[in-house]
């Protein structure tokens, strides 16, 4: 069970490596997506602008990948900080392992006032299935520039993905995406 859990562990740091970089272009881009972060969501408290525009890139839809198997799940502001959400596919990799998870979930925040990656704090997300059942909050570690987790999204359906924060500077954060899995 140890050589699992390692194994596992060294795998996440291997496939989420060049996400640092990833994150660190997207940095690049915050300017330009902040003029669009002007809509509300449901509660009137965030501010979003590419609000889980992505679906299944290998389905055809209007995804987008970054490398093949990964996918931009979107981004959103919340309280001055952009976060921006990626799945990567890991399935045939865990399943060779003997394990069921599909996914890598993993979301980048940077401080929309000085461009800074934050890389410290606490990031928890719930995963809600396509059959509306939330499920238990999942830890996400910090890894290179991003928080990231293995999750297992094995139904066809809209996930919804919401994650609470408290970043390195204490304020808490709420942040919501969905992604179309077929």
């Amino acid at each position: 069970m140890k050589k699992l859990k390692i194994v596992t562990i060294l795998f996440t740091v291997l496939i989420t490596a060049p996400l640092a970089a990833s994150a660190m272009s997207h940095q690049d881009h915050a300017a330009h997506d902040h003029e669009n972060a002007t809509e509300t969501d449901h509660h009137g408290e965030m501010k979003h602008d590419d609000h889980g525009t992505s679906h299944v890139a290998q389905s055809g839809h209007d995804g987008i990948t970054t490398d093949g198997s990964m996918m931009i799940v979107g981004s959103m502001v919340s309280k001055g900080v952009k976060g921006m959400a990626h799945l990567k596919d890991v399935s045939v990799t865990m399943a060779d392992m003997g394990m069921k998870t599909t996914h890598h979930f993993m979301i980048a925040f940077i401080d929309e006032t000085t461009g800074e990656l934050i890389e410290s704090g606490t990031v928890a997300l719930k995963i809600t299935n396509p059959d509306a059942k939330v499920g238990d909050p999942i830890p996400l570690m910090g890894m290179d520039g991003h928080f990231g987790a293995d999750v297992t999204l094995d139904m066809s359906g809209e996930y919804h993905f919401r994650l609470g924060t408290e970043l390195a500077d204490g304020t808490k954060r709420k942040y919501h995406f969905h992604h179309v899995v077929e």
